[in-house]
């Protein structure tokens, strides 16, 4: 994909998510994040922002640790918060190509990290923001659902930090029924290893739609379709979060 789609999904995310906020109001809780109220949400999604816009905007080269959650509330967060989303916005789509800065998953370049980073990031957030208001979130498009499965997959869970591991080797399909898309994760005592191929037989499938796989995987909703051994299903559900640190 390219960084123009995930330029444009980042800013229609960002703001389906404050009109859902802002529907819900502050207080709501949010369905998907137990725990959490509508504030907490968009406090977060608003520090993310602000966080990913500054290795853009001030060409940082390491980490560099995020700026802290807000001490506002009601009007003046969400005003916070569009303000933050439309400078991200705006930084990536005015960044040179060749920007040099930090990221920390393999992409083209760092532009195209933070730009289908922050796209992603903020489309499971607005899955959130619209779970205070009850029902069916806004549709996410299959094929971005399918490059978020990758990310997932082959990006974060590849990484030393993936908790998703067993103490004997088993094997776990993802299957994206409307796209054709295949994923086997092959799991171990190490970070699981994926590769987007049929990969011999499996000892769990995951199949449904890749909207409803991609915001299973994330843990927003349940898997549409599990078979064979359901105990790697809930491995998943156990061990695969991926938590602000």
């Amino acid at each position: 994909m390219e960084i123009e789609y995930f330029l444009e999904t980042l800013d229609r995310e960002g703001r389906l998510l404050a009109a859902a906020a802002e529907e819900a109001g502050v207080d709501a809780k949010v369905a998907t994040c137990p725990g959490w109220q509508v504030r907490d949400l968009v406090r977060h999604t608003g520090m993310v922002h602000r966080w990913a816009t500054a290795f853009v905007a001030e060409g940082y080269t390491s980490y560099h640790p995020d700026g802290g959650l807000p001490d506002l509330d009601g009007d003046e967060l969400m005003d916070w918060f569009r303000q933050g989303h439309r400078r991200l916005v705006d930084t990536l789509t005015g960044a040179s190509p060749d920007v040099e800065c930090w990221s920390f998953l393999p992409a083209p370049s760092p532009l195209a990290f933070w730009a289908r980073r922050q796209a992603h990031e903020t489309t499971v957030h607005r899955v959130d923001a619209e779970s205070a208001l009850g029902g069916e979130p806004t549709p996410v498009v299959a094929d971005f659902a399918v490059d978020g499965i990758d990310e997932l997959l082959r990006g974060f869970h590849a990484r030393s930090r993936s908790k998703v591991r067993v103490e004997e080797p088993r094997v776990l399909r993802v299957r994206a029924t409307d796209t054709g898309a295949v994923w086997t994760v092959r799991l171990s005592t190490q970070p699981p290893v994926s590769g987007r191929d049929e990969g011999g037989d499996a000892d769990c499938e995951l199949a449904g739609p890749a909207a409803r796989i991609y915001l299973a995987l994330w843990n927003r909703m349940p898997f549409p379709g599990a078979t064979g051994d359901a105990s790697l299903a809930a491995l998943w559900r156990e061990k695969s979060g991926i938590t602000w640190s």
